[in-house]
């Protein structure tokens, strides 16, 4: 099936549902359902426009108000007068306004918002810790699904405040939140923080953070976009390269175990930790490592007591196994199998990944033959 690639701009969009209204006397909602069949069934991609009926008044239909618009122009008036309660309200507001809809983030960043944002930022660096971190959760809603937008500037800006407020658990945990956002299908922002020096960065969080579920949470799945390689832009990617360093440069594993002994009774956190070292499970040594340190006994506390979340560690058992067979009999003498099909029977979504688990674990598997190739007898 061919995919739509065809693009209109908001203002284009809002014309045509105008046109709708006066010339052809449709009511605001009948006007936009028209406008949207209109675009849709011209192939026109459609997720990136607010769909939004204009206001009517006694002298007819108003241009469509986006708020995320308005928004945008009174926080950039209030940072340029020095407002900061009033830019503490207007980020709150924009930040909830972009988490809203793709939409409206989109119309921010054409609108010019990321600069803005830039500008809100260096005035809360000033001191003000609290509008700090809604400028920054401003900017992690902005960016999200929308990597392009971060420049060289944003880099040093977002470097900085990881740097300068290790200690500061909630900045700390937005500024990571950034970090995966800017780097999720960008393969040139995810190589310039890792070059900017953002793995110490994430490891040393987890460390220094070790009982913060947020925190640990937030930075397992940034470790994991750095191993990523889903930018279709580009031909070759750093994932391999980054999930080395991790391990071999910054302790990634030895980080992540020790602070999974701290969350033992946390399934949702336990899981985080387990999905981030199967992907840093890459290389003979590192699967040595992993039970060197004692990972396969948490594994095994995974399987045992968080059924919800077996999905993750059958996938780090099948990466240890694939990788030396040598790990088949310790993971085995923990009891692995029985846990592996208790899970695979509980949950559907958990099947196949288990099933695979156990065969490379080299136990018997009983694989459903889906189709055979074979004509049956169809009823006509």
């Amino acid at each position: 099936m061919k995919m739509t690639s065809k693009r209109i701009t908001q203002e284009t969009f809002d014309a045509a549902v105008r046109e709708n209204i006066e010339e052809f006397e449709m009511g605001p909602e009948e006007a936009v359902k028209e406008a949207v069949e209109q675009f849709e069934s011209q192939g026109v991609e459609l997720s990136n426009i607010i769909k939004m009926a204009p206001k009517v008044s006694a002298d007819g239909p108003q241009e469509p108000t986006h708020d995320i618009l308005q928004t945008l122009e009174d926080l950039q008036e209030s940072v340029a007068c020095y407002r900061p309660q009033e830019v503490s309200a207007q980020l709150a507001r924009f930040c909830e306004q972009c988490k809203q809809q793709k939409a409206s983030r989109f119309l921010a960043a054409q609108k010019g918002a990321y600069p803005i944002l830039l500008a809100t930022w260096k005035l809360a660096a000033e001191g003000d810790q609290g509008l700090l971190l809604q400028a920054l959760n401003a900017l992690s809603a902005l960016i999200d699904g929308q990597p392009d937008l971060l420049d060289t500037q944003g880099l040093k800006l977002l470097m900085a405040c990881l740097a300068g407020n290790a200690d500061t658990a909630d900045l700390i945990c937005s500024g990571i939140r950034c970090i995966r956002h800017a780097c999720l299908k960008h393969e040139q922002n995810r190589q310039s923080l890792v070059k900017a020096g953002v793995l110490p960065l994430l490891t040393g969080a987890i460390a220094r953070h070790s009982h913060c579920a947020s925190v640990v949470r937030e930075a397992c799945w940034a470790l994991r976009v750095m191993t990523f390689d889903d930018d279709i832009r580009v031909p070759f990617g750093h994932a391999h390269d980054h999930a080395r360093m991790i391990v071999q440069e910054n302790g990634g594993l030895k980080v992540l175990i020790e602070t999974a002994k701290a969350f033992l009774d946390n399934p949702s956190v336990l899981s985080e930790l387990c999905s981030t070292l199967s992907r840093l499970a890459v290389r003979n040594e590192f699967c040595q490592e992993v039970v060197d340190l004692g990972g396969l006994s948490i594994l095994v506390t995974l399987l045992a007591n968080c059924c919800d979340h077996q999905k993750q560690a059958c996938m780090l058992i099948r990466n240890l196994v694939a990788r030396s067979q040598a790990f088949s009999q310790p993971i085995l003498d923990l009891g692995a199998e029985a846990l592996i099909v208790q899970a695979s029977v509980a949950h559907q979504d958990c099947e196949d990944v288990a099933k695979a688990a156990l065969r490379d674990l080299g136990c018997c598997v009983e694989l459903r033959e889906l189709w055979t190739g074979q004509k049956g007898n169809l009823a006509p």
